[in-house]
């Protein structure tokens, strides 16, 4: 692996505070996955290179028997003194340079150069323009990127069906969770995790998304429709707002004049009846009035996430060029802006015409939340500070059911050429009296701007019924041949998590607090500060799409699918304990400890803030949480003192399957959060570790047989954190008993050691390692017969849960085997010999075991000779891993062939992905709905696990048939919400899911070291005398860790509709 030198960026700000942008970094800030043969540095003339400390990550090569080769290169970074060196002074709306500054940088830049920026806290606003986009063109889309023509036909999306045998067969668990749904709309129990019989409309023209990682998310099609709101836990409002607008108003010196919606009309909205009523102009002064004239025949969207660039090559101007570039704060290794709930929008405007063009562009926005919330009344707007020539407005919203209030901000940068004016408040629909849509449209279309508004004319609060809008507007005059940029930002605060039981702030309070006022803050900076993300985003994006070994479709869909980590529900936490309700405390005696109450020491002791009250209110009740929180899921609580807390992380298995970190799935995706996000991933894992060590022996209803079971038992790793009380009531899933599932636990080993050789953790290894052990205790009640394999029970006890299996199998028996084999290099990350021995004595026993199953060129889905053992599985890739293989190469290779001739070309020819289950006749496996289906993510699986056999060219021809499917113009519309899974027809099921992260598997695959020595067998004797004494204490802990046995807490009618069901599926 190349070793190249990650730079930092360093500057004077006030009284001489060293700055680098936003926030003081330390170098891991820095860190980045670096290509061999790829990479530049540029070192300017005078400076000087001084490493400070050296962050040494140790290659690791750690091969899988499912072929997954974790490795990680050497990342170094230095951490850089400031030294002496002009440079100049950029104003981006002129094109110009003039030379004076006093930002000093100093460093070797890697990738790119560096970045200058002025900033308006240091630098006067009236005499330059702020912002600089330095070698990052903001008009210039992305050298590779997901396209589509505004203007093109949206895919109608088509849901997967279930054959008669499969509905007789889950018929007893189809109408439980219906029960379980209809209880939940009368107010009774939790509902169920999914709802199948609601209707969605889902759009199929989604695009880049809006925002940083679990604050919140605001969808965005490619036509220009801001939806999919996700503000609030287990809320997703798919349909379009469609006062939310960018639009443009353009005027020449010969009278030639455009107005339009930067938005063509689309098909589908009128599926919508609220919005089609407001395009019909059932109300003449709403949003109907305004010009929707836009074609987008000759517009083109590029998606590169998190950045988008909108080209209207003269449209509505033949004249006149406009390039939108979106960005998100999303930076690899970065933990605070990549928190924020904003997105900036830069506008390129390039006037071709022979006459100076004045022009407007408008962005106008709904105080709403989604779905009918602009209608609730008692919401409003106000404008924000002028500040640093930021203007805006912020839209107050009350929200209902409890949840939590938010505050929009729209704002816009008024530079020497650029102008701003504001429109606080306008009527949008309903029978309010005042100052409306068309008025408003009507002002901007005659004035170019609200610099005539009178203010006294506006609404001031929405009335019940109807719903308000705020509007900013940019105005700029274009010379002939001449170019102009306008930026504007969106954020929004949202500062609490709002469960039943408990609520949370959100990780970016951190830097804004949590107050609910940091909107017009958050939008602010991110105007400054957008370029800087920008630069970061092209030094970790751009080697990968400069690799011409990688096909082009491969690093498009790489950056693309990384949309989940914004848009999955996605929540993060400031890490702190939660807020409890007096629900939550039960019979619990405590008192609040009025110590703990804070006041403004500056304003001796009176109220500085109208909220502080509540405030010191919220604090004093965190004082009762350590008991409550120690028995939780609260990875936290295992941070050595002095360690950072970096938040905690959820996101759902899907939006439509509402359970928050989906272990068995996350899996799959968690390679995205290794390679990006390491603290979050090792976040994550701390609260896996701290669920095996809880016991919570209330009953919970199972939905497979009708039963009642403990909701976890000690030693079994959760298969979710929980979703109406996260890291509290665990296994909010209750198809089945998951403490009985056979692929959890070892994953948790799997992962866990993974994530120790990818980060070099010893404290977090020697934290999680008492549930590792304990984790590997509890399977052993799985080994029937003593053998050192685990066996599976007859029924879907795995991921795959509609698909049964039996006795040792290929998928659990491979992970079982595996996992042993990781948890002796775990017990040798933390010292532990004795059990480093017992584990790799174990692990020799049980690959013997496994072995059996292979049957000359695959290893058989199980041994009980079965109609469907010999079903080519192709989830090959997660079979097992360790540091040795567990089966030789030849196997290995020879198992992946077979997946490829079979399971990928015998399927639309190669053109879908790789179907769970064939036969050896080349049929699809139809024993299951499961068996017949193509798993996006494990597709991708299969692909990674090819690539650590060396079968690079198949593994790309593997994993295009998902690209082709979800992604390709020709394929079903299902970018931006790639499914979980879909039929040989195409057809979907579960949209927008977890596990297509899984392509990330497969960029670690690609970034293997070949360096790295394979692990070696212990070369001493063991002892028998030391295996004895292990095995002893072992097995102890295992026999207390037994699942007491089940037993049948069904009526007569239960059991015998159970029975009936059952017979008619033989």
């Amino acid at each position: 692996m190349t070793k190249m030198p990650i730079m930092c960026l360093a500057r004077d700000g006030p009284n001489g505070a060293k700055m680098d942008g936003v926030t003081q970094r330390n170098p891991e800030h820095y860190m980045a996955h670096i290509q061999p043969n790829l990479c530049s540095t540029l070192l300017t003339k005078d400076a000087q290179m001084k490493p400070g400390p050296r962050i040494d990550y140790n290659v690791v090569n750690i091969k899988c028997l499912g072929h997954m080769l974790w490795d990680i290169g050497y990342l170094i970074g230095y951490l850089l003194p400031i030294g002496k060196m002009t440079s100049n002074n950029y104003d981006d709306d002129d094109r110009e340079v003039s030379n004076s500054s006093n930002i000093k940088i100093i460093g070797p830049v890697t990738h790119s150069i560096l970045q200058i920026r002025h900033h308006s806290r240091y630098l006067n606003s009236d005499l330059v323009s702020l912002s600089l986009q330095g070698k990052v063109d903001p008009a210039k889309p992305g050298s590779l990127t997901w396209k589509r023509k505004l203007n093109a036909e949206a895919n109608p999306l088509s849901e997967f069906g279930l054959r008669f045998k499969e509905v007789i067969h889950l018929a007893p668990i189809g109408y439980r969770l219906w029960r379980a749904v209809r209880d939940a709309s009368k107010g009774k129990g939790n509902g169920a995790f999914v709802d199948p019989f609601k209707k969605r409309s889902f759009s199929s023209s989604n695009g880049v998304p809006l925002g940083g990682i679990g604050a919140g998310s605001i969808g965005r099609t490619y036509t220009g429709e801001f939806l999919r709101w996700q503000l609030f836990p287990k809320i997703c409002d798919e349909k379009p707002v469609l006062a939310n607008q960018f639009s443009v108003f353009v005027s020449r010196p010969n009278g030639k004049k455009y107005s339009t919606v930067l938005c063509p009309p689309n098909p589908e909205v009128a599926k919508y009846a609220k919005f089609s009523s407001v395009l019909k102009d059932s109300s003449p002064h709403g949003i109907g009035s305004w010009d929707w004239n836009f074609s987008g025949q000759n517009s083109t969207y590029h998606a590169l996430y998190p950045r988008a660039w909108t080209v209207y090559d003269g449209e509505p101007d033949p004249d006149l060029k406009i390039v939108c570039r979106q960005i998100s704060p999303v930076i690899p290794h970065n933990y605070k802006e990549s928190s924020l709930p904003v997105a900036v929008f830069t506008y390129t405007l390039s006037n071709t015409g022979k006459t100076a063009a004045d022009v407007t562009l408008l962005f106008t926005w709904e105080n709403s939340v989604g779905g009918p919330s602009g209608l609730s009344g008692y919401h409003y707007n106000s404008k924000t500070t002028v500040k640093d020539g930021i203007h805006g407005v912020l839209l107050h919203h009350m929200t209902t059911d409890r949840r939590p209030p938010v505050t929009f901000a729209i704002a816009a940068q008024e530079t020497n050429h650029v102008s701003i004016s504001e429109c606080p408040s306008f009527v949008i629909s309903g029978n309010a009296q005042g100052f409306t849509a068309k008025d408003m449209w009507h002002e901007i279309k005659e004035n170019g701007s609200f610099d005539r508004l009178d203010s006294s004319q506006l609404p001031s609060v929405s009335q019940p019924g109807s719903s308000i809008g705020a509007a900013v507007a940019a105005s700029v005059t274009i010379p002939s041949e001449a170019v102009r940029t306008v930026t504007f930002s969106l954020a929004w605060d949202c500062p609490e998590v709002v469960f039943p039981t408990r609520t949370y702030h959100r990780r970016y309070t951190k830097f804004y607090g949590s107050q609910g006022n940091a909107a017009d803050k958050i939008a602010h900076d991110a105007i400054f500060e957008h370029g800087n993300w920008e630069e970061q985003i092209e030094t970790w994006q751009k080697p990968i799409l400069e690799d011409k070994r990688l096909p082009e479709w491969y690093p498009i869909t790489l950056f693309n699918e990384l949309y989940y980590l914004n848009s999955g529900g996605t929540i993060w936490t400031d890490g702190l304990p939660p807020v409890h309700n007096l629900s939550s405390i039960g019979g619990r005696k405590f008192s609040i400890d009025r110590s703990q109450s804070k006041v403004d020491s500056q304003t001796n002791g009176a109220i500085s803030h109208q909220d502080d009250t509540a405030v010191n209110n919220d604090f004093g009740t965190r004082g009762i949480h350590e008991p409550i929180s120690k028995n939780s899921a609260f990875g936290t609580n295992l941070l050595l003192e002095g360690e950072e807390n970096i938040g905690q992380f959820l996101y759902y298995e899907g939006i439509e399957y509402h359970m928050c970190n989906t272990y068995d799935v996350h899996f799959y995706a968690s390679f995205a959060l290794i390679m990006l996000f390491p603290k979050l991933e090792l976040s994550l894992q701390r609260d896996f570790a701290a669920a095996v060590m809880m016991h919570d022996p209330r009953k919970m209803d199972i939905l497979c047989d009708g039963t009642l079971a403990p909701r976890k038992a000690l030693g079994a790793v959760p298969h979710d954190i929980g979703m109406i009380d996260p890291w509290f009531d665990v296994n909010f899933y209750n198809i089945f008993n998951t403490d009985q599932w056979k692929d959890l636990n070892p994953k948790f080993v799997l992962q866990v050691y993974r994530d120790v050789v990818a980060t070099g953790d010893k404290n977090f290894a020697r934290a999680v390692w008492p549930s590792v052990y304990i984790a590997m205790a509890f399977m052993e009640q799985f080994d029937k017969d003593g053998d050192g394999m685990i066996e599976n029970e007859g029924f879907p006890d795995q991921t795959y849960d509609t698909w049964s299996v039996s006795g040792v199998s290929a998928y659990s028996g491979g992970l079982w085997v595996a996992a042993l084999q990781a948890a002796s290099a775990m017990a040798r990350e933390v010292g532990d010999k004795d059990c480093e021995d017992y584990f790799w004595a174990k692990f020799q026993r049980a690959r013997t075991v496994y072995d059996k199953l292979w049957n000359g060129s695959y290893f058989n889905y199980d041994d009980t000779n079965g109609k469907g053992s010999s079903s080519i599985q192709a989830d090959q890739y997660a079979r097992a891993c360790g540091l040795d293989p567990v089966v030789d190469e030849e196997k290995a290779r020879s198992a992946l062939e077979k997946v490829y001739n079979f399971n990928v070309l015998k399927v639309m020819n190669g053109k879908r992905g790789a179907l769970n289950g064939m036969l050896p006749n080349g049929e699809p496996d139809m024993s299951s709905m499961q068996s017949r289906e193509i798993w996006t993510g494990v597709t991708y699986a299969v692909a990674a696990g090819m690539i650590h056999e060396d079968m690079i060219d198949t593994a790309f021809q593997t994993a295009s048939g998902v690209y082709e499917t979800g992604w390709s113009e020709q394929g079903g519309g299902y970018a931006f919400q790639t499914p979980e899974a879909w039929n040989i027809a195409g057809q979907y099921r579960s949209l927008a899911y977890m596990r297509p992260l899984a392509i990330w598997a497969m960029q670690w695959a690609l970034t293997r070291a070949k360096t790295q020595p394979p692990h070696q067998e212990p070369k001493a004797e063991v002892k028998p005398e030391s295996l004895f004494k292990q095995h002893a204490g072992y097995t102890r802990v295992a026999r207390l860790l037994k699942l007491p046995k089940e037993q049948d807490t069904r009526g007569i009618l239960q059991t015998l509709f159970d029975y009936t069901c059952k017979k008619l599926n033989n």
